[in-house]
């Protein structure tokens, strides 16, 4: 008999950040257990029931953004028609979010089954817990009744136990897939690719893979180019609720004509974009972990971050990237020309940092 385990998941594919991949990733290198998720609807159109590789996805709610508020309640529901039909072995909530507060309820109706909590948060801990506002003696309970729980960082894992857990934790950080973020053979034109976005040949490329929050410090990022002189383009890639900000930000500071905003990219075509960049930067006022810079680094392109949340657990300064100071767009400015200077420390953080990935962040690992 197959292995069953009910994930409470507030989101999944086609809704996508880096919890959801994490998910995908893991599930998919499970073939032979059978994993069933509750999430929540949340756009219009999507399925009640989709089978997503070895994934059953059951949504609940309307289609709306409400619909996250709703899954504790709706997704508890759905839960126990399915508990009664399958009796897994295990219930997993991704995050302490909506779906944590589903796997707290569950373990009220079930208190015998084992309950794991894997902890994914980006967000800086006070705007969690003013979103939590009146709930936050219920939202501690997530972290002390759950059996076992899982962070990506160590700076979760801190924080887990400042919330009162008491049972294992355990440090396991995301992964990043090595097949596909290898440049060493790239299935497509990089000229072609520059041209197509209007990057003249002498133009050094900065990249960054971000949502478009406050929490991410782009703004910090467009304000650095007021302090490069040389020529450069800076691609930002994601979606959010600051892109009218930040665009209007470069306007302000006469740089839409350096700062490209190029939306939601597909995960599948990121390595196109990674392709032509010189280096990657997110000035992070908070992380969790970061699997973006993960990324950039197993395709060989130079990190610069900052010393936040998770990031510590990989970016090792000089060694494996460069740290500027947060809320400092000189800071970032001044790094950016240090790796764009400096060759031989350039190629020494790029060697390190596609080792390091290979050594600890392979998800088959």
């Amino acid at each position: 008999m197959p292995k069953k385990i009910l994930i409470f998941s507030t989101a999944y594919f086609p809704l996508v950040g880096g919890a959801e991949i994490a998910v995908k990733e893991i599930t998919r290198r499970l073939p032979a257990w059978q994993f069933d998720m509750v999430t929540a609807k949340i756009q219009p159109g999507l399925t009640e029931f989709e089978r997503d590789g070895n994934v059953n996805i059951y949504r609940v709610g309307f289609g709306r953004a409400s619909d996250k508020l709703l899954l504790p309640f709706l997704g508890l529901l759905k839960a126990g028609k399915l508990e009664r039909r399958n009796n897994y072995n295990l219930t997993w909530s991704i995050m302490a979010s909506f779906g944590g507060f589903l796997g707290l309820f569950f373990k009220y109706l079930h208190p015998k089954k084992p309950w794991l909590l894997t902890l994914q948060e980006g967000s800086p801990v006070k705007e969690i817990l003013k979103k939590v506002g009146i709930f936050r003696s219920l939202f501690y309970q997530i972290f002390r009744r759950a059996d076992y729980i899982q962070a990506i960082s160590h700076f979760l894992a801190d924080w887990a136990k400042k919330n009162g857990a008491s049972s294992p934790i355990e440090v396991v950080p995301n992964g990043v897939d090595l097949k596909k973020f290898s440049i060493s053979n790239p299935q497509f034109s990089i000229e072609n690719l520059k041209a197509d976005l209007g990057i003249n040949p002498d133009e050094k490329v900065v990249i960054t893979v971000s949502r478009l929050v406050k929490k991410n410090g782009l703004d910090d990022l467009i304000k650095a180019g007021q302090y490069l002189n040389f020529p450069f383009k800076i691609l930002i890639l994601g979606q959010g609720s600051e892109k009218e900000k930040l665009k209007k930000l470069s306007q302000d500071l006469g740089l839409e004509k350096k700062i490209l905003f190029l939306g939601q990219i597909n995960h599948q075509h990121l390595l196109r974009y990674l392709s032509i960049a010189d280096v990657f930067v997110r000035p992070s006022l908070s992380e969790g972990l970061g699997n973006s810079f993960l990324e950039a680094m197993a395709a060989g392109v130079p990190v610069i971050g900052t010393s936040v949340g998770g990031i510590p657990d990989f970016l090792i300064d000089r060694e494996t990237g460069l740290f500027c100071r947060p809320r400092n767009p000189r800071s970032v400015a001044e790094k950016i020309k240090k790796l764009l200077s400096d060759n031989q420390l350039r190629q020494k953080i790029i060697e390190n940092g596609k080792k390091l990935t290979r050594e600890k962040y392979d998800w088959d690992k």
